[in-house]
């Protein structure tokens, strides 16, 4: 299993990209908060790194938050991602495995879930969904949920499909 900021070192930079891309054009305060954090790391005014021209901003913040302590950060923006952009893959893994959530949010995770209904689920998303969306968002699940499945995270560590690189 990777942590939040591990995905973002891992998955490729079109991925990458798009996530920051999305931030940028539909959720400005999720976009800032990102881009303060990054020119704070770099001792700079977040002015600064405003005033570069967004796809040479967007290469450096995509290098700072692979770093540790971009962790809950890198968190806030994939969770924001996950549930307004790609809603349709959380609510088809959700409603595989018979989670109560109402469009992606959950408020109380089961303890486990059975290791067929998830093997199921994940196969059915790998079927639907780009496979490197479905591995950043299932390592996202598993670093972001309180309650990690272990069977989920034995699936992540030893199934080749569900690695990046």
């Amino acid at each position: 299993m990777m942590t939040c900021n591990e995905l973002f070192g891992f998955m490729t930079s079109g991925l990458a990209t798009e996530i920051l891309e999305y931030a940028y054009a539909s959720d400005k305060t999720l976009y800032r908060t990102v881009m303060t954090a990054v020119a704070e790391a770099m001792k700079l005014r977040p002015v600064f790194l405003e005033r570069r021209p967004r796809v040479e901003r967007h290469k450096t913040m995509l290098d700072i938050l692979s770093r540790p302590r971009f962790e809950d950060v890198c968190g806030n923006l994939l969770g924001g991602w996950l549930l307004k952009s790609e809603t349709a893959m959380l609510t088809a893994f959700l409603d595989s495995l018979k989670v109560d959530h109402k469009e992606g949010v959950v408020q109380d995770f089961p303890e486990s879930v059975p290791d067929e209904a998830l093997t199921a689920a994940i196969e059915k998303l790998l079927s639907d969904y780009p496979q490197e969306k479905v591995v950043v968002y299932l390592n996202a699940f598993c670093s972001i949920n309180k309650t990690p499945w272990k069977n989920l995270e034995k699936l992540l560590s030893d199934d080749s499909r569900l690695q990046l690189a």
